[in-house]
């Protein structure tokens, strides 16, 4: 198999369960026009995205990267109609267009786009003592992923789930060399799942649109 049959069996598979999606795909082309990098999630993450946001019953959710807000429409149309999403985003830019790309798509109630460094918009979550979130999405700059690991668990609960994305990196994962500063931290922040007793992980490895790569599923025990 080539990264060519992964992408067609993507857009199968796209085409039977997703379709057609104007919010959605308004807010793809938006990004595309405004200049943002094309990484966000494919449509069939999204629609995992989705279904794992419904399955855990989610009426928390927080996301760390919100780029133009492609998961976070996913996520948002989720939640039932007092559920909130707080996606955090660095880049000004990007939270503008996300802002309207999910006010386009329906979504803006439910939505809070905190601009500003992660790790300053996580202290600040933490600082509010607000009600813990019962799903965290983490999908932002790689290098920070062990220090995102240690704030998602300050801010959930027993149960709460942890999704990172991109952890595999086309193999790269295997590297312990460090020379790839992605695939080291990718590889700090699994070593950190795989030995926090608060947690029991895995990794799901995934090809598509987006080639080889995986997401990383972790529930929160206490």
């Amino acid at each position: 198999m080539s990264d060519r049959n992964w992408a067609e069996v993507d857009r199968y598979l796209a085409e039977l369960f997703v379709g057609p999606e104007a919010g959605l795909d308004a807010a793809q082309r938006v990004s595309e026009a405004e200049g943002l990098p094309s990484i966000s999630v494919s449509a069939m993450h999204g629609r995992l995205l989705h279904l794992l946001a419904r399955l855990q019953g989610a009426e928390r959710i927080l996301e760390i990267g919100t780029l133009g807000g492609y998961s976070a429409i996913w996520l948002a149309r989720a939640l039932p109609a007092q559920g909130r999403l707080v996606t955090l985003e660095v880049d000004p830019h990007h939270a503008d267009v996300a802002r309207r790309n999910v006010d386009a798509a329906g979504c803006g109630a439910v939505v809070d786009i905190r601009v500003g460094r992660a790790a300053d918009v996580l202290e600040r979550l933490v600082g509010e003592r607000d009600a813990p979130f019962d799903m965290i999405f983490i999908d932002a700059d790689k290098p920070a992923y062990p220090d995102y690991l240690r704030w998602a668990l300050r801010l959930s609960r027993p149960g709460t789930l942890i999704v990172a994305d991109n952890v595999v990196r086309d193999g790269k994962v295997l590297d312990a060399s460090g020379e790839d500063a992605n695939a080291a931290a990718v590889r700090a922040f699994l070593e950190l799942c795989a030995a926090e007793p608060r947690l029991e992980t895995t990794v799901v490895q995934t090809v598509g649109t987006k080639g080889w790569d995986g997401l990383a599923l972790a529930r929160v025990l206490r």
